[in-house]
């Protein structure tokens, strides 16, 4: 019997960066991009990017717990962003960009909020992660699926996408997929 998959909904600025370094992890099944934390119903990329959605770029993964667990999910995410910058992450500036965790049960937001706290004490400036629970998440448009992948060579993914893939692989390298 196959294991039961869970699912984390986490952003941390652009969507294509956060998936094309999640998606590496062993034990990820899946990274979709999308939208979530916001008050429009169904948005399009242009109408979050506009920052009057309330959304966040984010991905959903899904994984198995028993190769990878939540709280290490959670350790490669913060390691792609910096969780002290408030609505910006690198060029990308908007509160659709902000560091935020998403949760999909009270288990996940007790190892969140914990993780959060423990990570404050790390950084000489305030952690402003939002934690909270996934109410609804939209499914991006297909051309921002797999987006690095499909545009490796885009400015955009070779200055900023690729070195957190980077930093993926080096940190976990021992719970990266062959």
């Amino acid at each position: 019997m196959p294991n039961q998959l869970e699912t984390a909904t986490v952003g941390g600025g652009c969507f294509w960066c956060t998936e094309a370094a999640l998606e590496q992890l062993a034990g990820v099944e899946s990274v979709t991009s999308g939208y979530a934390g916001g008050h429009d119903d169904d948005p399009s990329y242009r109408e979050v990017c506009s920052g009057n959605t309330g959304h966040a770029e984010v991905v959903q993964v899904e994984f198995d717990p028993d190769v990878i667990a939540y709280d290490k999910l959670l350790e490669a995410f913060f390691e792609v962003h910096d969780p002290t910058q408030l609505n910006r992450q690198g060029p990308d500036v908007g509160s659709q960009y902000r560091s935020i965790v998403l949760t999909h049960d009270d288990e996940q937001a007790e190892v969140a909020k914990a993780y959060v706290d423990a990570l404050d004490e790390e950084y000489d400036d305030d952690v402003v992660t939002e934690i909270e629970p996934l109410e609804t998440f939209y499914r991006a448009e297909e051309h921002h699926q797999d987006y690095f992948a499909k545009n490796p060579n885009d400015a955009y993914c070779t200055f900023h996408a690729k070195p957190k893939m980077e930093k993926v692989r080096e940190k976990f390298e021992a719970n990266v997929a062959k």
